[in-house]
């Protein structure tokens, strides 16, 4: 099964664009702060084989980049900005009120503002017109 891909005005299509570079650097940003927990000794062991997470990770930030970039559904957008969304009361709490692990707050608040750059990116392609 093709996915088709929703003619846009250039300009819309740059937004889809951009969108999928600020996911690309949100998820090095995930992906380098889990592999600086994992040095030391901060990444979470009970939830299974830190390669996993690492190459599930990847895999997923692969398939939405791929999909922001050549299908450009805003839907798609909206779906994935839902669920980054989600990352916020956990980086706050951390940011703000220290957390559950023993990580510096700044990193939690590095990591809130990436993550709101994110979203203002996938809104753009998502709802502007």
């Amino acid at each position: 099964m093709k996915l088709a891909r929703v003619a846009h005005p250039p300009a819309r299509a740059l937004k889809f664009r951009q969108a999928a570079i600020a996911y690309l650097h949100y998820a090095v940003l995930y992906e380098f702060g889990a592999w600086t927990l994992l040095q030391r000794d901060l990444f979470p062991a009970a939830r299974g084989p830190v390669w996993m997470w690492f190459v599930l990770g990847a895999a997923i930030a692969a398939g939405v980049i791929w999909a922001l970039w050549s299908w450009q559904n805003p839907w798609f957008a909206r779906v994935v900005w839902a669920l980054v969304a989600f990352r916020l009361p956990t980086l706050i709490d951390g940011a703000f009120f220290g957390g559950d692990l023993d990580v510096p707050e700044g990193l939690y608040l590095a990591a809130a503002l990436v993550v709101l750059a994110n979203l203002w990116m996938l809104a753009r392609a998502a709802w502007d017109v």
